[in-house]
């Protein structure tokens, strides 16, 4: 049984397994082997009793290595691999991320320039949503889930997708290589930053256009938004920092210095903490949202990576 509190699951990407951490108690309560090479990202089902880690490859975005096409489900009381689902083809899967609204799982498949839709309690394919572009690593579903959203790393662009009716509605240009996305509470702006200069570009989700930049002192990453939709934090790999972006004045606010090579972020449910991945110290920091310090430093496993909350029921 998850704990009430809650439990934060950690890619370990050089470690082939996914950290289960107790944040509290700021340590790692299992390692569990994915047994595939190797999963980047997690998400834990609502009811935070199972994990699920695309099995993406050993390489980045657009460079050369295997081609991942499975997705691992772990048992996370259990400790162990309880579900595997085969795309029957080298796809790179990615991102994941449950619907808001229809249950389905979301996943990136980078080779098939698509986001597949699974079922995840059967875990069977049920359909797919084009993205029009390569390289389509991340992905953001709005609140309302009626639009997805997708950085599309090489060609430096966003996709903005149909769910409903599973089609592309505008590619947007962003730059000429971008990274990560995120979206606003209340679904009015969507952020992904610009990987040629330090700036976040913030895109009218009513327009699909880029409505504006905002600079930063180094080039962001994996950002995500606090549950009250006041504060966007923006990891600055390069720096070791992270940016804390108020998004009423558009602009950063503060940046707090964290471990090496900060790479993603998952906000706790209650808006106390947020935890941040930092993949060459192979640790989690934790931030206090409150006074905005690391009040912890996590011991993970080698090449800590995405991150996910497993909610306690």
């Amino acid at each position: 049984m998850v704990a009430q509190h809650g439990l934060l699951l950690v890619a370990q990407k050089g470690d082939r397994s996914l950290a289960i951490v107790d944040p509290d108690a700021g340590k790692v309560l299992a390692d569990v082997p994915e047994n595939g090479t190797t999963g980047h990202e997690v998400i834990a089902s609502p009811d935070g009793k199972l994990a699920y880690v695309p099995i993406y490859g050993n390489s980045g975005v657009g460079a050369p290595g295997t081609d991942g096409s499975n997705m691992v489900v772990i048992d996370v009381a259990a400790h162990t691999v309880v579900g595997n689902l085969d795309f029957g083809h080298g796809v790179r899967p990615h991102m994941p991320i449950f619907g808001p609204k229809d249950g389905l799982l979301y996943v990136t498949t980078e080779l098939d320039r698509s986001i597949t839709l699974i079922d995840p309690k059967t875990l069977r394919i049920v359909g797919s949503i084009p993205t029009g572009q390569p390289e389509s690593h991340m992905l953001a579903l709005s609140h309302d889930g009626l639009r997805g959203y997708t950085a599309n790393v090489g060609p430096g662009t966003v996709s903005v997708l149909d769910i409903l009716n599973r089609k592309v509605l505008a590619i947007i240009p962003v730059s000429r290589n971008t990274q990560r996305i995120a979206i606003s509470m209340d679904d009015r702006w969507v952020f992904t930053a610009d990987q040629t200069q330090p700036r976040l570009a913030v895109i009218d989700t009513a327009t699909n256009q880029v409505k504006q930049w905002i600079p930063m002192e180094g080039k962001g990453y994996g950002g995500a938004v606090t549950a009250d939709g006041r504060w966007l934090l923006m990891p600055e790999p390069d720096l070791n920092k992270v940016a804390v972006i108020d998004l009423k004045a558009m602009q950063v606010a503060r940046s707090i210095e964290v471990g090496k090579d900060p790479q993603e972020i998952v906000i706790r449910p209650d808006d106390k903490a947020a935890y941040v991945s930092c993949t060459h110290s192979d640790q989690v920091a934790e931030i206090d949202i409150a006074s905005w310090k690391v009040t912890k430093l996590i011991a993970t496993g080698k090449g800590t990576d995405g991150l996910a909350w497993a909610e306690g029921k």
